[in-house]
């Protein structure tokens, strides 16, 4: 392997681990976010099942890609987070409601 392929790999590698690494950081402010919502009785009960399924197959050993990439991981908490902030009524005041409701 020549020296400017080794480089070009190393590159692409460290572009794609600060990716994975921001996207977990997202997700680690999301998911702060989002424990209030799991308390509240207005959220139905299976997109809090399909968040806590998600979480469980964040930390579960097995992935559908091994686990230094962290792609399928992330995707299927994003999916799970995003089911539930659309489950959230208009009248609960979330950090991610009020930015985008219109109402004053």
């Amino acid at each position: 392997m020549s020296d400017g392929t080794s480089v070009l790999l190393w590159s692409v590698g460290g572009v794609l681990v600060a990716a994975t690494l921001a996207a977990a950081v997202v997700l680690v402010v999301k998911l702060v976010r989002t424990k209030r919502l799991l308390s509240d009785t207005g959220i139905p009960m299976s997109k809090k099942v399909l968040f806590w399924g998600a979480i469980v197959y964040l930390v579960s050993p097995v992935d559908l890609l091994p686990d230094p990439i962290l792609l399928d991981d992330l995707g299927v908490l994003l999916l799970a987070l995003r089911s539930l902030d659309k489950a959230v009524p208009r009248g609960i005041s979330g950090a991610s409601r009020q930015d985008s409701d219109p109402r004053p």
